[in-house]
Parts: C-alpha cells; sequence; structure tokens
C-alpha cells in the first residue's frame, strides 16, 4: 500500500535530526518523533521504513507514526518535532474570588443539624448564595483537593492543628562506625 504522506528529508535536516537524537537532551516525545522521521525518510539517503517496522522499533503505535509523517508533510519539519498543544481548553468552573468563597464555606460553620459539610451541601451552598450559577460536588471537590482542603477534617483544611516544631522527628543515631562496606558483595 502506498503511504499518503511520504517524507522526504534534506541532508541537513537529515543532519540536524542526527544531532538531537545523538545529543539525547531533548524532551523523550521529541526525540521518538525524531526517531520516526528518520526512519520514514523517503529520500535518496533515508532507509523508508515501512510503518509497522518503525512502530516496533521504536514501541509506538503505527497510528502515532502515521501522525509524526501526516504533521512532518503539512506542516513541516519543525511543528512534526514540537509538541501540540491540546485542542480543547475548558474554562475554569470557579474564579479567584468564588474559590476564596468556598473556603471561607468550609472553615465555617456547617449547617444546623450536620456534623461537617459535605461536597454536595457546599455545591448547593454556593449556589444559593449565588457565588456561581451552577456547580457540581464534582467542581467543589477539584478545588477543595487543589488547595489541600477537605470539608471532613476538624480543621477543615485552612491551616494545621500543631504547630511545626512539635510534628518534626528526630533522625536515630548510631554510635557504631561501618569501617568495611556497608552493602555485601555478591562475588
Amino acid at each position: 500500500m502506498l503511504k499518503p504522506y511520504r517524507v522526504h528529508l534534506t541532508d541537513d535536516d537529515r543532519r540536524a535530526l542526527q544531532a538531537l537524537v545523538t545529543a539525547g537532551t531533548a524532551p523523550a516525545r521529541k526525540l521518538t518523533h525524531a526517531r520516526v522521521l528518520l526512519k520514514s525518510d523517503a529520500g535518496p539517503s533515508g532507509p523508508a521504513w515501512i510503518d509497522t517496522r518503525i512502530a516496533e522499533a521504536l514501541e509506538i503505535s503505527t497510528r502515532s507514526v502515521a501522525r509524526v509523517r501526516k504533521r512532518c508533510v503539512v506542516e513541516g519539519l519543525g511543528a512534526a518535532l514540537a509538541h501540540r498543544p491540546p485542542a480543547r481548553h475548558r474554562p475554569r468552573r470557579l474564579d479567584g474570588s468564588q474559590e476564596a468563597h468556598l473556603v471561607a464555606l468550609v472553615c465555617g460553620e456547617p449547617p444546623q443539624g450536620r456534623a461537617r459539610w459535605t461536597l454536595r451541601l457546599l455545591a448547593d451552598r454556593l449556589v444559593a448564595l449565588e457565588i456561581a450559577e451552577s456547580v457540581s460536588y464534582q467542581t467543589v471537590r477539584r478545588t477543595l483537593k487543589k488547595m489541600n482542603s477537605s470539608p471532613g477534617a476538624p480543621s477543615g483544611g485552612a491551616s494545621p492543628l500543631t504547630a511545626a516544631g512539635t510534628s518534626l522527628r528526630r533522625w536515630k543515631t548510631s554510635s557504631m562506625s561501618t569501617n568495611g562496606p556497608t552493602i555485601p558483595s555478591t562475588r
């Protein structure tokens, strides 16, 4: 089957990709994409491997090989090597002010008849106080997790109950010295 996107690298491109792979200091994804392009080069000095052989050699899927080749042909060598940012961007459900109100709720007293706040109670209270139009309990959970807060904890997650100095542990020390190797040799 004929490949729809055939990679033809110039000698300069090939040298640049080989230098990138040889140095090995770039991110792993970039190095893998460079290896894919080097192996799929259908030019006069390229090996022109088939996708399945490249995928087996680099331990990636054949679909990934095809995507890298396509990006190189359509968008150029730089685009094929660069990390593509996520196509979808979801706006935040709660802004900084709304998050501050949420933390204030968590730190405050729970509703009457309740021992502590639940995620659903917090979400309902945010909507009732018109702090947010609608918010799910999962959004509340993610926001509190991001802040290392817990609605069920006695402190509400705002500050630790104990002083930092009292919770430190001391290392146990030994008066024995070790003159020989500490790990036995396997000779």
